[in-house]
């Protein structure tokens, strides 16, 4: 069985910039093989439904209708891809997963994160991450950046959000972190990307250190 690791972060947290500046080192040093995926999508099947929940013009969408879209394509993607891979033994780097639906749809919408919890143990039959890297930045820092660069970036539903709701995320990703010390390993996303990246490295050569090669 391989390793199971999701990457975790508000908005704006740059978790999208470090993984491109880190996977060249990963898969230099990584002995198993890597397995780079997304959430939602990561299958064909995930990446229609995540379409259909990012849509802008989806406005009306109800936001337990939401929590199950995410919840759905998660399954899918699950069994498609992140099982399969761990089967054979590989190491599956997946950006975001349940985390990610219960900050936002759990604490963002308000439904409550037991709630959405709870549908996501039934999606994913209880498979948990071996290790989650949370890159974690205040909400102002974070809608900041992605204001600073917002003509470069695609507008999606969650981007019409209130500051308030990235507030809460926030807090929620804190609440997170703070009842699973094990399992999550947060980096201080607030500094320079060439430091976040150093830093987040080092976690992945300390937590994987039995796939970890200098050759």
């Amino acid at each position: 069985m391989g390793r199971f690791i999701t990457i975790e972060g508000p908005d704006g947290a740059g978790k999208d910039s470090v993984l491109e500046r880190i996977l060249p080192e990963l898969r230099k040093h990584l002995s198993a093989e890597l397995v780079v995926t997304r959430e939602p999508g990561g299958d064909p099947i995930a990446e229609q439904i995540r379409h259909l929940i990012l849509d802008p013009a989806n406005t009306a969408m109800d936001e337990r209708t939401e929590a199950l879209l995410y919840a759905a394509s998660r399954r899918q993607h699950l069994q498609a891809v992140i099982e399969p891979a761990l089967k054979r033994g590989a190491i599956v780097l997946c950006d975001r997963f349940v985390d990610s639906s219960i900050v936002y749809q759990g604490a963002g919408r308000g439904i409550g994160e037991q709630a959405v919890a709870d549908i996501n143990a039934f999606a994913t039959a209880g498979r948990v991450p071996d290790l989650t890297v949370y890159f974690d930045v205040p909400a102002a820092v974070g809608l900041a950046r992605i204001q600073a660069h917002r003509k470069n970036q695609q507008f999606d539903r969650l981007d019409q959000e209130a500051d308030a709701f990235h507030e809460r995320v926030h807090a929620a990703y804190i609440r997170l972190a703070q009842a699973n010390p094990q399992r999550i390993v947060t980096v201080d996303a607030t500094p320079a990307l060439a430091d976040v990246s150093a830093a987040a490295l080092a976690v992945f050569k300390d937590r994987l250190s039995e796939y970890w090669t200098e050759d």
